[in-house]
């Protein structure tokens, strides 16, 4: 069960790089598939910027995480998607639900449960368990 985990997590941490790698080389194109777009230089760069950081950072650490068995490394992707799937869902508090709104929430929900499965399977995951302290 940890090798399959251990397997989507890194195939995971793989598709967040190729979106960073989209954000990064054509942004708008990137955006484009997420409802959103630069509406000049600025937004462009902030595209290119924002989006490249997000997931280039939740796909290197999901990959280091895979890739060594560590649990620590998986902190921060969930933290990110977690913080995500909140703000879509202040969206929809604030403006009500669109259907284009429920697959990118469900993929988001899917990817919290995967990380914290990760979280808990992996080794080197002190201080998650309920009881088991960071530091000895």
């Amino acid at each position: 069960m940890q090798s399959l985990l251990r397997v989507v997590i890194g195939l995971f941490g793989i598709l967040f790089l190729a979106l960073a790698a989209g954000f990064l080389l054509d942004p708008a194109q990137a955006a484009s598939r997420l409802g959103v777009g630069p509406l000049a230089p600025l937004g462009l760069a902030t595209l290119r910027g924002d989006f490249f950081a997000f997931f280039g950072t939740g796909g290197i650490l999901s990959v280091i995480a895979a890739a060594r068995n560590d649990a620590r490394y998986l902190t921060a992707p969930l933290l990110m998607i977690a913080m995500a799937l909140a703000g879509r869902l202040v969206s929809v508090a604030a403006g009500g639900f669109d259907a284009a709104m429920g697959p990118p929430m469900l993929a988001e929900a899917l990817i919290i449960l995967l990380l914290v499965l990760g979280r808990r399977g992996f080794a080197n995951n002190r201080g998650w368990v309920a009881g088991e302290s960071a530091v000895k």
